[in-house]
C-alpha cells in the first residue's frame, strides 16, 4: 500500500522567474505544487519601482499555464537611489511585499546592488516603520573573504549592525547555508527569519568538486561543508517557525552553465516536494514538513496560510522526474538529488 502525507498547500518564498520565454516555460513548475512564491526583482533592468512591479507581475500572470491557482508576491530590488515613499506606498497597496537587498556583486544580475549602507538607511527606517520585510542576499563581496566564508563574514560585518541601526526591521536571510546562520536566527527574536533551499538540504561541496567539476550544483551562496548541511537539516525539521522554505530555484540554460564562467543557480521547482518529503522523511520528521513548507513562511510574512492542500504519495517504486525542462530559451537541468526519489504530488 502506498503512503500517504496531506498538507495545507506550499508556498515558496524564494523564486527566480526570469523572463520572456524563460518565464514562459519554467512557471508551470512552480505553479503546480506552490500557492504563492516571492518572486525575486534581479532581472535586466531589475525591478526597482512600483511600476516595474506592476509589469513584471502582469508578464507572470499572462504566461501562467490555464486553470493554476497561483499569486506572485512581489518585490523590489534595493539600490542606493531607491524611494522610501514609492516603497511605503507599493507595500500600502498590497503590490509589492519585501525588498530585496543585494550586496553589490554578491549573485547573478546583482550589480545594481547595495556598497554604502547609509545611503539605504532612510528606506531601511521606512520598512521597519511599515513592518515590511528585508529580504537580505547575505553574503560580503570582499574579495579577500575566501568565498566559503563570505556568509558567515556578512553577519558579523553587515547583517547584525544593521539590525542594530534599524531596530524593529523584519529581516529573512534568504538561503542559508551554514551553521552560523542557524545560530545567528535561533539567537534572535521573531523579527528574523530564514529560509532555506532544497539543494542545500541535500548537497554539500564534495558534490560539487569531487570526481570533476559538476556544473548544476553550482550555487550562490555555494554549499559548505557536510556540518554545516547537517546543521541546516536540524533547523528545517526542527519545527522551529522561524525556518521556512525558499527554493532559490534559478533556472540558466544548460550552455550558460556548462561554459567556461557557469552561472550560478539550481533549478528545483519542478521536485522540490518530493526531495524534501526524502529529507524529512530520513530525519523522522514528516510531521515537520507542513510547518516547512506551508505554515512557517505565511506567519513570518503576516499572510494566512493557503486554503487549500496538496497530497504527497510515497510509491514502493521510484519515480521519475524529467531530466530538464524545455523553454523557447533553451533546455535547464533539473535538480539531482542523487538518489531516488519516491514521493510524488
Amino acid at each position: 500500500m502506498s503512503q500517504t502525507l496531506t498538507i495545507t498547500r506550499p508556498d515558496d518564498w524564494h523564486l527566480h522567474l526570469r523572463d520572456g520565454e524563460m518565464l514562459k516555460g519554467v512557471l508551470p513548475e512552480t505553479t503546480r505544487d506552490f500557492g504563492r512564491a516571492i518572486i525575486m526583482p534581479n532581472l535586466v533592468p531589475p525591478v526597482v519601482t512600483a511600476n516595474d512591479a506592476v509589469a513584471y507581475r502582469d508578464r507572470i500572470l499572462a504566461a501562467m499555464p490555464e486553470g493554476a491557482e497561483f499569486t506572485p508576491l512581489m518585490t523590489l530590488y534595493l539600490t542606493e537611489s531607491t524611494d522610501a515613499a514609492d516603497v511605503a506606498a507599493a507595500h500600502a497597496s498590497g503590490l509589492v511585499t519585501a525588498v530585496k537587498l543585494y550586496p553589490a556583486g554578491a549573485t547573478t544580475n546583482s550589480a545594481s546592488g547595495v556598497t554604502n549602507f547609509d545611503k539605504v538607511q532612510g528606506v531601511l527606517e521606512k520598512m521597519a516603520e511599515i513592518g515590511m520585510p528585508l529580504c537580505v542576499h547575505g553574503e560580503v563581496t570582499d574579495p579577500s573573504v575566501d568565498i566559503f566564508d563570505r556568509e558567515a563574514v556578512f553577519i558579523d560585518r553587515v547583517l547584525d549592525p544593521l539590525r542594530r541601526r534599524v531596530p524593529g526591521l523584519r529581516v529573512v536571510m534568504e538561503h542559508i547555508t551554514t551553521a552560523d546562520g542557524v545560530a545567528y536566527v535561533m539567537a534572535n527574536d521573531a523579527d528574523l527569519g530564514a529560509t532555506i533551499t532544497t539543494h542545500h538540504l541535500i548537497i554539500n561541496r564534495n558534490h560539487i568538486l569531487v570526481g570533476g567539476i559538476k556544473p548544476h550544483y553550482y550555487c550562490l551562496p555555494i554549499a559548505k561543508r557536510e556540518e554545516h548541511r547537517h546543521a541546516l537539516v536540524d533547523a528545517a525539521t526542527s519545527g522551529d517557525a522561524r525556518f521556512f522554505l525558499g527554493t532559490d530555484s534559478a533556472p540558466h540554460t544548460d550552455p550558460n552553465k556548462e561554459s567556461a564562467c557557469g552561472c550560478a543557480g539550481v533549478f528545483s521547482a519542478t521536485n522540490t516536494m518530493s526531495c524534501l518529503a526524502h529529507v524529512f522523511e530520513q530525519a523522522n520528521a514528516l510531521d515537520k514538513l507542513e510547518g516547512f513548507a506551508s505554515l512557517n513562511g505565511p506567519a513570518f510574512y503576516g499572510l494566512a496560510p493557503n486554503a487549500g492542500q496538496t497530497t504527497l504519495t510515497k510509491h514502493a517504486d521510484p519515480v521519475a522526474f524529467p531530466a530538464k525542462i524545455v523553454t523557447g530559451d533553451g533546455d535547464v537541468t533539473l535538480f539531482d538529488p542523487g538518489f531516488p526519489l519516491y514521493w510524488t504530488t
